[in-house]
């Protein structure tokens, strides 16, 4: 697979592309393989369209691609998703032109799928940002940093970050990645003793025990931070770059990047071609890819915070996007962390979702409305079976682990119930209830979010992130949004609802519950599985 690193580029080459240009344009049409013309523009023979997958944070390019695709004849679809979602779709034979991933390990772990031509298009560190204020309290500006400086202040209690879930997301793993690789002594390459390690493994348990947050995308993660009043934040350089925009134009405090010296994980947003047997497809798949390389796209991307330039050092960085006093340095090399091999991913990962985080305490508020009978009772236990299903949920890195505990509170126009389990994995109790309630009545989903409120306030989240997961297939027509607000207000936790709509839910209802309580809300109208599997990558 081709790794080369973007902007290789010489005088030879532009000049090939420029001849290549005025001989097609010049040249006679034949029947058989002919250039046609769409908007005075040159377009590529036999490809009407062209489907890409790619990881949500390049939807900010989605229209200068567009734009581009639409100069050849070409119509661009472009879906987003998260890496882990990325995976499942592609290995589950869903059909894409091109992947445009995170980082290159994820293109090497697809399964029965065949890429070529893999390139990088950026050089993305994945990074700690610290409130410039923090950061100075903690001493860590204008100095040389190792990842046991961070670790170190997390152990004694003096900061707390949030990331997005490593088994679900691209910067997460990456993250953990790295930091699992600078604790075991930064190893050649991380191998199984290392994952057996028992002193490692407290050293992580101790370091996610600072997790105050955990976020099922990136992008929502930038969201949580901004809304929020939170002291650090781990994702990509240009993710924070994005935050600090928008705080300083708020007036508010930026935060200030770290690198440790003893390794970043670098993330190479590579672009490849999903062999489908198509040179139509294929060449136009080449011409898209050079005009990311090119000038104009790489100018594009360094314009929105990715680095482009070799080794990702550039003396010239523009200052305005790659702010030195947010502790950007875009002279000085940094260094890489070299990632494991597949199997060892793998078991890093598992070992993250059932040992080493942060255990958690989450409540599902359940909607058992007249509405819910028939197919939406069936979807909601279908869904709920599988998430409380140690076996299956696994399949995805969802399961809960023996130290999380569950809450479920049944509902229509009240609270029908309440059961709870304080072992995540001993949940055949809480299925038995959930599949033994039948629906009927109206709905209530206010003073059942109070109810949750309740439970999770004598929760100590020092040691357990918590949660509430509502489901509801229609609008309240009982309880007060104001009794809501009270009840929240008076906590003085930050405790999110998540929500999932189903059937002829209201989405105002919800989007204000989540607004509230610095949460989302999912779409399960069409698939109710899929958004509890979605929701529980942010919990």
């Amino acid at each position: 697979m081709d790794t080369n690193r973007p902007n290789v580029r010489g005088a030879a080459k532009f000049t090939y592309m420029l001849i290549f240009l005025i001989v097609i344009l010049t040249c006679v049409e034949f029947s058989g393989n002919k250039t046609t013309e769409k908007n005075n523009v040159q377009a590529i023979p036999n490809v009407n369209s062209f489907k890409i997958i790619a990881s949500s944070e390049n939807e900010d390019l989605d229209q200068d691609l567009k734009n581009y695709a639409n100069s050849k004849g070409v119509d661009l679809e472009i879906d987003y998703a998260g890496t882990l979602d990325i995976m499942e779709k592609l290995n589950n034979g869903e059909i894409y032109d091109a992947v445009w991933a995170s980082n290159s390990m994820w293109v090497y772990m697809l399964d029965n799928v065949s890429t070529s031509n893999s390139k990088s298009t950026s050089i993305n560190p994945v990074v700690f940002g610290i409130k410039k204020s923090k950061a100075e309290e903690l001493g860590f500006i204008d100095k040389e940093i190792y990842t046991a400086d961070i670790v170190n202040a997390i152990k004694a209690g003096n900061l707390k970050f949030s990331m997005s879930n490593p088994t679900q997301t691209n910067t997460g793993a990456s993250a953990y990645l790295g930091l699992l690789t600078t604790l075991a002594g930064s190893p050649e390459v991380l191998r199984e003793e290392n994952l057996a390690d028992e002193n490692l493994k407290s050293e992580l348990i101790t370091l996610f025990s600072g997790l105050e947050r955990s976020s099922g995308s990136e992008d929502f993660l930038e969201e949580l931070f901004i809304n929020g009043d939170y002291e650090a934040v781990v994702t990509y350089e240009f993710s924070i770059i994005n935050i600090n925009k928008q705080l300083e134009a708020e007036g508010r405090e930026p935060l200030y990047i770290l690198y440790p010296v003893d390794g970043v994980s670098i993330s190479d947003s590579p672009l490849a071609y999903i062999n489908n047997k198509d040179e139509g497809k294929k060449e136009f798949f080449t011409e898209l890819q050079e005009y990311i390389l090119g000038d104009e796209g790489q100018s594009l991307l360094a314009s929105k915070g990715r680095r482009t330039w070799y080794g990702g050092t550039n003396e010239n960085a523009d200052k305005t996007v790659f702010n030195p006093t947010w502790g950007i340095d875009t002279n000085k090399y940094i260094v890489p962390l070299k990632m494991p091999g597949t199997d060892i991913i793998k078991k890093a990962l598992a070992m993250y979702q059932t040992e080493l985080r942060k255990p958690i305490h989450t409540v599902f508020c359940l909607d058992y409305s007249g509405s819910m009978s028939g197919d939406g009772y069936r979807d909601l236990s279908n869904a709920m079976t599988y998430i409380l299903d140690e076996t299956k949920a696994s399949e995805n890195l969802l399961q809960f682990a023996e130290k999380d505990k569950i809450s479920v509170i049944p509902f229509n126009g009240r609270v029908l119930g309440q059961w709870h389990t304080d072992n995540g994995v001993e949940t055949q109790e809480l299925i038995d209830n959930i599949l033994s309630l039948a629906p009927g009545g109206s709905t209530n989903v206010y003073d059942t979010s109070i109810r949750a409120l309740e439970i999770l306030e004598q929760e100590d989240t020092d040691n357990y992130n918590v949660s509430v997961i509502l489901m509801t297939d229609g609008m309240s027509n009982s309880g007060s949004y104001t009794n809501l607000v009270r009840k929240y207000n008076s906590l003085g936790k930050d405790i999110p609802i998540y929500s999932i709509m189903f059937g002829s839910a209201y989405q105002d209802e919800l989007e204000e519950i989540a607004e509230l309580t610095n949460a989302k809300v999912f779409d399960g109208k069409s698939d109710l599985l899929k958004a509890f599997k979605e929701v529980r990558g942010y919990n």
